[in-house]
């Protein structure tokens, strides 16, 4: 809306194609403001043979409710730029108005295809201001989650962007293999996606049994599918031909628009926050961080196949640690759920416990009921907690003004600040590698949008 259009109360709104058109309602005047980015667009390109295209929201290639506004001189791109907030939730303002605890089902829910990495970096932030820590054991089954996420995230990133490119084989075998690992999160948290499984002091539940097996069991059916990449892709000179020198960035730019993740390692820095900020006892377990220094979508496909590996060996390291004790912490007046126990269904507690809260304990029934409706209180403070999700450094600030709820949770998620590096990396480019480029960023449009 125009500051001419709102002083002489809409006047002109008529007269001036740029002024917001008015109408009177029993509310009041109200203004109508439509596509100013798409007018911008237009300006730039009058006069000019070129040529303003929408790709997107809704498009198979934009990895997403992404909308791409582009400008085109024949193929060759000459103007590009991201339009978000397609899938707006509002989870950060949501989480003012649950629990400390009862935040974790909203936070899995941002960035979708790594829903413990969210759980983890909120628990961890909770637990900051708690200034407590998570058990031992506790923590050994975070790693373990998160990298089986990491896994069945750069599984999505290779079955969509094999499918976004062209290559249906390439999606199929993908979603296969992610499978795999939703059906082993699924054995192991009760559910494929959206666990809310981590939460502050620990997590919900033990592990249950034979959690050994099965998990060894998933590691040698991946080690022998992982090679169905390399044959497919890696070694296949189309697919390198197709993404070699495709979406370049080198390492300056990438430092000057704060990208992190693969996007930063292909350009040669070694930057993994579970080396050089280790968090959940990182430093115990032995792995590498890929690097390359190509900067280009084809190193970036070849660094996640690698973090693939990297994360399996991780995920044997966890089984081999896993201390027995508890996975939440002993403080009856933080630890919720802190005795259930699952009933014979599958769900809620089991009758036994049910009975003891009910039936013999008094005190215990008031202290769960409490507990579960009204929360724990959180001292004062704000904390801020990064980890290394599968996109980047996804990264917890947390506010407390001594409630049983959050006065502010802000996230600062890997897909948002890494599509800003999309100019720079598809102007100049052809607009088929526009595909190329987006897939090789590989952003979640629930983490960019909240």
């Amino acid at each position: 809306m125009s500051i001419d259009a709102e002083q002489d109360g809409g006047a002109r709104s008529g007269a001036d194609p740029f002024s917001a058109e008015a109408r009177e309602t029993t509310e009041g005047r109200v203004y109508t403001v439509t596509g100013g980015d798409w007018e911008d667009f237009l300006d730039d390109a009058e006069q000019e043979e070129r040529v303003v295209i929408n790709l997107g929201p809704q498009h198979p290639s934009t990895h997403g409710v992404l909308r791409l506004v582009l400008e085109l001189e024949g193929e060759r791109v000459t103007k590009a730029r991201s339009v978000i907030g397609y899938l707006h939730t509002g989870i950060e303002k949501n989480t003012e108005y649950r629990t400390w605890t009862q935040g974790v089902t909203f936070v899995t829910r941002m960035d979708y295809l790594a829903p413990l990495y969210n759980e983890a970096a909120y628990s961890m932030g909770v637990e900051k201001l708690l200034r407590i820590s998570a058990p031992k054991r506790a923590e050994t089954i975070r790693v373990l989650l998160m990298e089986l996420n990491r896994i069945s995230s750069h599984l999505v990133f290779l079955a969509t962007g094999a499918m976004e490119l062209g290559s249906t084989t390439g999606m199929t075998l993908g979603f296969r293999d992610r499978e795999e690992v939703l059906h082993l999160l699924e054995f192991l948290t009760g559910l494929r996606m959206n666990h809310a499984f981590i939460r502050p002091g620990g997590v919900a539940q033990d592990l249950p049994e034979n959690y050994r097996e099965k998990i060894l069991e998933f590691c040698k059916v991946m080690d022998s599918r992982l090679t169905d990449y390399d044959k497919l892709f890696s070694g296949q000179p189309i697919w390198k031909q197709r993404l070699s020198g495709v979406g370049y960035l080198p390492l300056d730019s990438c430092l000057a628009l704060g990208t992190s993740g693969p996007i930063l390692r292909s350009a040669g820095l070694g930057w993994d926050l579970r080396k050089v900020q280790p968090y959940c006892g990182y430093e115990e377990y032995d792995f590498d961080v890929p690097t390359s220094t190509d900067a280009d979508c084809f190193s970036r496909f070849l660094l996640r196949v690698e973090e693939i590996r990297q994360s399996l060996r991780i995920v044997r390291q966890c089984v081999d640690k896993m201390e027995s004790g508890p996975v939440m912490v002993d403080d009856p007046k933080i630890a919720w759920p802190a005795q259930l126990t699952i009933g014979p269904d599958g769900m809620g507690n089991s009758l036994d416990h049910v009975r003891k809260i009910m039936g013999q304990s008094m005190e215990s029934l008031i202290h769960h009921f409490k507990l579960v409706t009204e929360g724990f209180d959180v001292p004062p403070g704000q904390a801020y907690v990064p980890v290394e999700a599968p996109r980047g450094e996804l990264g917890y600030h947390v506010v407390s003004d001594g409630g049983t709820r959050p006065m502010r949770v802000h996230v600062r998620d890997p897909s948002f600040v890494n599509l800003q590096a999309f100019p720079a990396m598809a102007e100049g480019g052809l607009v088929a590698d526009v595909i190329a480029v987006v897939a090789s960023i590989d952003p979640v449009m629930g983490g960019v949008d909240r």
